[in-house]
C-alpha cells in the first residue's frame, strides 16, 4: 500500500503504525511531523527532507538515505541498526544538525567523517559504530554503551560522556580538550597509553 506520494510535502501531520518496509521513497518532504510505531526498515529514502520531525518507537534499521536531509530531528526509543549516515545530505553551513537520539539502538552504524557538532545521544546502545574522523564537538553523549565502537582522529572537544561506558578512545589519536567523563570510566582512557595502573 502506498502511504506516501512521490514529491509530496507533509506539514504538521502525525503518522501512526505505518509499515513502509523495503519501499522506495523519493523526494518527500516532512516538516514538523510525528511518526509513532512506524516501520521503515530496509527502505530507500532518496532526496527526501525531514525538518523538525519526531520519531517515537519506530524501526528504521538498514534504511538507505541517499541525499536525504535531516535537520532538527528527534528519535525516541527507535531502532536504527546498520544505518550509514554518511550517505545523507549534510549541508556544510549547518555544523549543528540538531540531531537527537534518546534510548535508541544504533548498533553497526556509521558517522564516519561527518561534522555533527552538538549531536545528542542519551541512553543509547552504540555498539560497533564508526565515529572515525568526525567532528562531534560540544555533543551530549551521556549514559551510552559504546562497546566496540571506533574513534580515531575524532574531534570530541567539550563533549559530555558522563555515565557512558565501554568506550575505547585513544588519548593521543583524538581531540578531547574539555571533554567530561565519569571518574571511574575515565580511567579506561589511560589504557591507550600503555601504562600500568596500581593501587
Amino acid at each position: 500500500m502506498a502511504y506516501f506520494i512521490e514529491s509530496e510535502t507533509y506539514i504538521e501531520q502525525t503518522f501512526r503504525r505505518r509499515s513502509v518496509t523495503r519501499e522506495a521513497l523519493n523526494r518527500l518532504e516532512f516538516e514538523d511531523c510525528i511518526f509513532e510505531q512506524c516501520d521503515f526498515s530496509e527502505s530507500i529514502f532518496t532526496h527526501c527532507k525531514f525538518i523538525d520531525c519526531t520519531f517515537k518507537d519506530c524501526n528504521l534499521s538498514l534504511i538507505n538515505m541517499q541525499s536525504t536531509r535531516w535537520f532538527g530531528v528527534q528519535f525516541f526509543e527507535c531502532k536504527l541498526v546498520g544505518v550509514d549516515w554518511t550517505t545523507a545530505d549534510w549541508p556544510p553551513f549547518h555544523l549543528d544538525s540538531e540531531l537527537s537520539f534518546e534510548r535508541c539502538i544504533l548498533n553497526d552504524g556509521s558517522f564516519f567523517g561527518l561534522t555533527l557538532q552538538g549531536l545528542r545521544l542519551v541512553e543509547c546502545k552504540c555498539h560497533d559504530m564508526d565515529f572515525r574522523e568526525g567532528d562531534f564537538s560540544h555533543s551530549t553523549l551521556i549514559d551510552n554503551d559504546f562497546s566496540h565502537s571506533v574513534f580515531m582522529r575524532t574531534n570530541l572537544q567539550s563533549c559530555d560522556f558522563t555515565g557512558s561506558s565501554n568506550f575505547n578512545i585513544h588519548l593521543l589519536e583524538n581531540t578531547l580538550d574539555n571533554a567530561k567523563f565519569s571518574r571511574f570510566e575515565a580511567l579506561t582512557l589511560l589504557y591507550s597509553l600503555n601504562i600500568e595502573l596500581v593501587d
